[in-house]
């Protein structure tokens, strides 16, 4: 779709085997609009993530998630593509990160199962779970502050690690600078870091691991 500011890539699935993910933040109610009507036109599906919830009101026919900021049409959803990923964060103020992942996840037609609150400020919680992450093909690490609980998940378990620091911590946590910085030098081999608070990039990496499975 072209339409003057806009133009929409309807040929991505084809290309890489996601659809293009509209990030709503910094566009109009109209531009919206336009993307939406052009999608249905072609029964294409349509995720708007960052839409604010004031934004999403406007739009009709799709589902709003308050916590992800996620808006979805899931006209012609993806096919499922065989794997599973695991998608974990260090405590409940990562929330909206894993949810904006999740449903990434869900829309491009992966199964994904969220173990939230399992930081290593008390490792127990992370290690009581350690048995059950062995049963995923691809782990996503959300967390903020110093963003450990990457480096140990890293360390204890040998599917693709992909870390997605978040802007949660006070001083100088605070804006995800601490925790990015934390990832990128883990000592932990392996791990692949998103930008921060870009749980939409680490969805679409792990669609990239899986599709390999394929070939």
């Amino acid at each position: 779709m072209s339409n003057s500011d806009i133009t929409f890539d309807y040929g991505r699935a084809d290309r890489l085997g996601f659809p293009e993910i509209v990030y709503g933040e910094s566009k109009s109610v109209d531009q919206l609009q336009r993307i939406l009507r052009g999608c249905i036109e072609k029964q294409h599906p349509v995720l708007i993530s960052r839409c604010q919830p004031e934004k999403a009101a406007q739009l009709e026919g799709g589902e709003y998630d308050p916590v992800a900021r996620t808006w979805t049409h899931l006209l012609n959803h993806s096919p499922d593509i065989p794997g599973r990923v695991a998608v974990l964060s260090g405590g409940t103020a990562d929330a909206p990160v894993v949810a904006e992942c999740a449903n990434t996840l869900n829309f491009i037609g992966i199964e994904a199962t969220c173990f939230q609150d399992i930081g290593v400020a008390a490792l127990h919680r992370f290690l009581d779970r350690l048995p059950e992450l062995g049963n995923y093909d691809v782990l996503i690490c959300v967390a903020g502050f110093e963003a450990a609980l990457a480096s140990v998940v890293a360390g204890q378990c040998p599917q693709p690690v992909i870390g997605v620091p978040t802007s949660v911590g006070y001083g100088v946590a605070e804006g995800g600078q601490a925790a990015l910085s934390s990832m990128l030098g883990s000592c932990a081999n392996g791990i692949m870091v998103m930008n921060i608070d870009n749980g939409v990039g680490a969805a679409l990496a792990a669609r990239r691991i899986l599709q390999l499975r394929d070939h």
